[in-house]
């Protein structure tokens, strides 16, 4: 633990030297700081990455004075060999990519120049693992070149060195033999200045982590193996990550879509943090409801926090072509006339998902908690089909603002082709939690007792007064389909056993005060009319 904590502290200093450089040559809070805040750090973790994996499988070349020099001095066919001998998640550097390299020539002239190619060449030769693919096929390479950012060309050069200094400093090697969990902190780190709602068009990034461990424990508390997991709004990939460390990054395979080009790049590199680089390629940017990549494929677990609000009257009339019409089964919703009017879009994302589900297929998806109890309309004959079909696992509804940057109540479905029909775990949460305040907003958080308990209940299919209930389809089918569990709770009286003389004094009591009470009233209607009889016309 110790030393994971120093691990993370170094490695966030890292992340604010090279805020500080940016900061340093004018980018501070530029549109462009998060493009090269970001590459950099990819840069700097694949280049380790691929130090450390040769030094494996190299052992004398570990051992080298210069380990650059040390490849280098190899001849093209022997180099060839060792890169063949590669795991495939392995990014394939040549020696003058490396930063020790470039570090080495950075007072040559047209450093600048040397540092973009050489990230260029590295994008185009692991183009085929690392490059984020679009609908239409074509190809968001890895990096940019950076150096161009900086509008005074005369400063290019004193940049691109400031960087490779800044990275030459530390490394990530030491660290590579342990599993990759603590990345996520990292990764929260990396992405945080960039990481907010203002301004902005999508609402990408914000699944709390409490939230996503409940769903990804909830939905795999057994070991499985070999299994396609799939979020249709991926973002930066928080419960997908959370899935993939549930059932073990070597046991699943994970694809995305997401509109945002932003959060694509965002996923990539959660994915390269968190060992999953076999699955860049399925790294889709794509509008999924309109433009959906993975319409025929099926998938065994789906994680989804689709937007709420997002404006789809662009693409309405797209969704009534025939190809669609088996996936949006209960309905399209009409565009809302604004944004505060409806949050239509949400109904198209679960019915997409179901779409997707195979035979053994599962999901949780966070929906407005106004879902789950609607008593008319797409959202009922969606809850409809969930319960006809015996899909429905159960409902967890959470505290509210558990989200910080959306005040609207939030409950997580369960759905499972092969649910137990006859145990359906209904749940409100929504009185757990504690108050935090995060910058402006104030937002509920979860304790881990809390998480635990929520977790543990649900999958144990208990029944605790005030919080669950378990019930059956039939159940849910008489109560107009609600999935709301204080819908089910029992109404429960308290009874006390007192003595005939007890009630005769408590009924007089309640006699003489009512007497008082009306004697008052009486009193002030007749003081109001003699004030009006007092009213004259001036």
């Amino acid at each position: 633990m110790t030393q994971d904590i120093n691990f993370i502290t170094k490695t966030k200093d890292l992340i604010d030297n090279l805020k500080s450089v940016c900061a340093n040559y004018g980018l501070g809070n530029d549109g462009n700081e998060f493009k090269i805040i970001t590459q950099i750090f990819l840069y700097k973790f694949l280049n380790d990455k691929f130090r450390y994996a040769i030094k494996q499988e190299q052992p004398e070349i570990a051992e080298a004075e210069n380990f650059s020099k040390a490849l280098l001095a190899m001849d093209e066919d022997e180099y060839q060999f060792l890169l063949a001998s590669l795991d495939p998640n392995i990014p394939r550097l040549r020696p003058e990519h490396l930063i020790s390299h470039l570090f080495s020539i950075q007072n040559d002239s047209d450093f600048a120049k040397t540092f973009d190619d050489t990230l260029r060449q590295i994008s185009i030769e692991n183009a085929d693992v690392f490059s984020v693919k679009s609908f239409s096929g074509a190809k968001d390479v890895l990096f940019d070149e950076l150096t161009q950012f900086i509008s005074d060309s005369s400063q290019r050069d004193a940049f691109a060195k400031a960087l490779i200094n800044k990275l030459f400093e530390f490394s990530f090697e030491e660290m590579f033999v342990q599993k990759y969990d603590f990345f996520a902190t990292i990764f929260e780190y990396l992405i945080k200045d960039y990481n907010t709602d203002s301004g902005g068009k999508y609402a990408e990034y914000y699944t709390p982590h409490a939230v996503a461990r409940i769903m990804a424990q909830i939905l795999v508390p057994e070991p499985v193996k070999a299994v396609k997991c799939y979020d249709p709004s991926a973002g930066s990939g928080t419960l997908l990550m959370s899935l993939a460390h549930q059932i073990g990054e070597q046991n699943c395979t994970i694809y995305s879509e997401d509109i945002s080009q932003k959060s694509s790049n965002m996923l990539r590199l959660n994915l390269v943090l968190n060992n999953l680089t076999h699955s860049i390629p399925n790294i889709i940017k794509t509008n999924t409801i309109a433009q959906p990549n993975y319409l025929d494929t099926k998938f065994d677990y789906i994680v989804s926090n689709p937007p709420f609000k997002l404006d789809f009257s662009d693409f309405v009339e797209d969704l009534h072509k025939d190809a669609f019409k088996l996936r949006f089964f209960a309905g399209i919703p009409n565009v809302p006339k604004s944004k505060k009017e409806s949050m239509a879009i949400y109904v198209l994302f679960i019915q997409h998902i179901m779409h997707s589900l195979s035979d053994k297929g599962q999901a949780a998806i966070v929906v407005p908690t106004g879902f789950i109890t609607a008593q008319s309309g797409i959202e009922k004959k969606i809850r409809e089909r969930m319960i006809t079909n015996g899909w429905l696992r159960g409902v967890v509804s959470m505290p509210s603002n558990i989200f910080a940057s959306t005040g609207t109540n939030v409950s997580v479905l369960f759905l499972d082709k092969n649910a137990d029909s006859e145990h359906i775990v209904l749940m409100d949460a929504s009185k757990l939690g504690k108050t935090v305040k995060e910058g402006k907003n104030q937002r509920m958080v979860l304790t881990a007792e809390e998480e635990t308990q929520i977790i543990d209940t649900f999958n144990q299919k208990e029944a605790v007064e005030d919080l669950s209930v378990v019930v059956s389809k039939e159940d849910i089918a008489e109560k107009n389909y609600s999935f709301s569990a204080g819908q089910y709770f029992e109404v429960k009286i308290e009874y006390v056993d007192i003595t005939p003389e007890e009630f005769t004094a408590k009924m007089n009591g309640f006699e003489s005060r009512l007497a008082n009470l009306f004697a008052e009233g009486k009193s002030l209607d007749n003081e109001i009319q003699n004030q009006l009889k007092g009213l004259k016309y001036e």
